[in-house]
């Protein structure tokens, strides 16, 4: 009886596996939410698990992905970044417009601690710098994946001038690491059963009704960029009908991405589908832990979204200009914004600088951000993360067009 379980379980492909935790999850939130709080557990073991394996998946796999590099090969990463940096600006954009035309206030309460928000655009340059130059044991530890990153590139190109043995050893090591990822990401049905479980049991359908105006408001700018906005740039680049990636990497990046809430997390997942799409490996093992850092069109969007609607409710009026240079602001503070569930929100203080308004007052937003955050942070990460693999998977595909040409 349990071998045919598993064999039934090993023929149902994981996105159907994950559709029915969810179905699952949102039956045991309702109907018998105490018990949710035991899955839960399940659902932190899955996303502790994944956050564990991260990091060093990406110094490995990084270090393997340099100095197994070919002479001459190319890696497609200059348009992988513009691409990046497009697409956050493009979000930026579409959130500063939905304000616009659906202009949201918010109802205020209560003063947060203040003292972890950046202050200005300097502060962060510098805090992303010294990120970079982090100890490399402690930017493991902490999660730090800008020191990772900068750590594998570097130890990365060392090792091309490493004896063959050794470059073969890393190889190893990537491949052995790839492995114990699958094996996690064969645990994503339990882990998302116990976080679908546990979050609707907690919140609810009534815990949101409140913010319905600003969560509309942020959900439909992710939509319309996942589904509108990132097809036009996709179909730009690889010349024909993008929405067969774009569904399938919404499908296959986003799904586990929403419920894990960070794009850290899910960078396994964004691996393993890179690979299964046939990307160059050289390409997207450097591109989508870096995209886990800098690509950030959720958060681009949330941190324009709500900082007008501070702006609007404090009666700010915002003129064309100062738009537009909100939407630079916006794209340069979600480069900054961490990989963690929740990582834009301490970055809005930044940009509701531009209108005058006051710590106090911003943290109140930050506050309705996290209480909406079960949906709006879910959905930021699912656009975030999916937009990875797609803008990776786009460059490569653009390059192999331009060769076969």
């Amino acid at each position: 009886m349990f071998s045919s379980l598993m064999r039934l379980v090993l023929r149902t492909s994981l996105v159907a596996q994950v559709m029915c935790a969810m179905v699952l999850g949102v039956a045991i939130g309702y109907l018998m939410p105490e018990s949710a709080g035991y899955l839960s557990i399940l659902g932190k073991l899955f996303v502790s698990a994944l956050k564990a394996v991260a990091p060093i998946l990406v110094l490995i796999l990084v270090m393997a992905a340099i100095c197994g590099q070919r002479k001459g090969a190319a890696t497609h990463m200059r348009p992988v970044l513009a691409l990046y940096l497009v697409g956050t600006f493009a979000a930026a954009l579409v959130g500063v417009a939905a304000s616009m035309l659906f202009p949201t206030t918010l109802h205020l309460e209560g003063i947060a601690d203040v003292s972890q928000a950046p202050k200005d655009v300097s502060q962060v340059m510098l805090d992303l710098l010294m990120q970079v130059v982090d100890n490399p044991v402690h930017a493991l530890m902490a999660g730090n994946y800008i020191g990772v990153l900068a750590w594998a590139i570097a130890l990365g190109f060392a090792f091309r001038h490493a004896a063959e043995s050794s470059r073969q050893l890393i190889q190893d090591a990537a491949g052995a690491i790839t492995q114990v990822i699958q094996w996690v990401i064969r645990l994503a049905p339990l882990g998302i059963l116990g976080l679908v479980a546990s979050t609707f049991a907690e919140a609810g359908a009534d815990a949101l009704l409140g913010y319905v105006r600003v969560l509309f408001v942020l959900v439909g700018a992710m939509l319309f960029v996942a589904l509108v906005v990132n097809p036009l740039i996709v179909g730009a680049v690889i010349r024909a009908n993008p929405y067969p990636l774009v569904l399938t990497c919404l499908r296959e990046s986003a799904v586990t991405a929403f419920f894990t809430r960070s794009s850290a997390a899910n960078i396994p997942v964004n691996l393993a589908l890179a690979e299964k799409l046939g990307l160059d490996r050289d390409t997207y093992s450097i591109a989508i832990p870096l995209g886990a850092t800098i690509n950030m069109a959720g958060a681009a969007i949330t941190i324009s979204v709500l900082s007008l609607a501070a702006a609007h409710t404090m009666g700010i009026q915002v003129a064309v200009p100062t738009a537009i240079l909100l939407c630079v602001v916006s794209a340069l503070c979600a480069c900054g914004a961490s990989g963690v569930a929740g990582g834009s929100l301490l970055l809005i203080p930044l940009a509701c600088s531009l209108f005058g308004i006051s710590n106090d007052v911003v943290m109140q937003v930050v506050m309705v951000g996290m209480l909406i955050g079960a949906v709006q942070d879910s959905a930021e990460t699912a656009l975030n993360s999916s937009t990875d693999v797609l803008f990776t998977a786009a460059a490569c595909m653009r390059a192999d067009r331009l060769r076969q040409a």
